[in-house]
């Protein structure tokens, strides 16, 4: 019979392909970001090289994923997502809220007060964005829309448009974020009134 240990770290180098392809990131951005070659990025996902904890645990933080969700540790029965805020230069906190990387993914967003006068940086990336604002009031730049979101309130739209969100100068802001890759969307069904 076939040692488990040896099937997990064997696939482990498809995930680690699968998460660098899915957020759109070079082997040697990677690299940048994570202190480890390309090449041995390259050897790790190619399945020609074991990772080491020394190597998984800048990947994990690079991906925002756990150890376990990275290299696919068999579950231990508790259902529970375990919230571990990614605090950013910037001030913004960010809590992934689903577990598992591809598909939708899910987060919670922590966004410092902002100035009415802030220039927003735009960005654009494949994909479908949903955004509800819990709390604040939430500044979001799509295209040439500038809008201010209130608590309830939700925005959906394709990523490929330039866009931005940020907080106002009336206070912090926190919204939950469902991104889905090109094709993917979040679908909100309501009961009829």
């Amino acid at each position: 019979m076939a040692d488990p240990t040896d099937h997990t770290l064997d696939a482990v180098g498809t995930r680690l392909k699968h998460l660098r392809q899915h957020r759109g990131t070079t082997l040697t951005d990677l690299s940048e970001e994570t202190g480890i070659s390309s090449s041995t990025l390259s050897r790790l996902e190619s399945g020609l090289r074991r990772p080491t904890l020394e190597q998984l645990l800048p990947l994990a933080r690079s991906y925002g994923v756990t150890l376990d969700e990275l290299v696919d540790a068999p579950l231990t029965g508790d259902p529970r997502v375990n919230l571990r805020p990614i605090p950013t230069d910037d001030g913004r906190t960010i809590l992934p809220l689903s577990r598992r990387p591809g598909g939708i993914q899910a987060y919670k967003f922590i966004l410092p007060t902002g100035r009415d006068d802030a220039e927003p940086d735009l960005r654009t990336h494949e994909g479908f964005d949903w955004a509800f604002v819990l709390n604040g009031k939430l500044r979001l730049v799509l295209g040439e829309r500038d809008l201010i979101l209130s608590p309830g309130e939700a925005a959906e739209f394709d990523t490929r448009t330039p866009h931005w969100f940020g907080a106002t100068s009336s206070g912090p802001v926190e919204f939950l974020s469902l991104v889905g890759s090109q094709g993917e969307r979040a679908h909100v069904r309501t009961s009829p009134a």
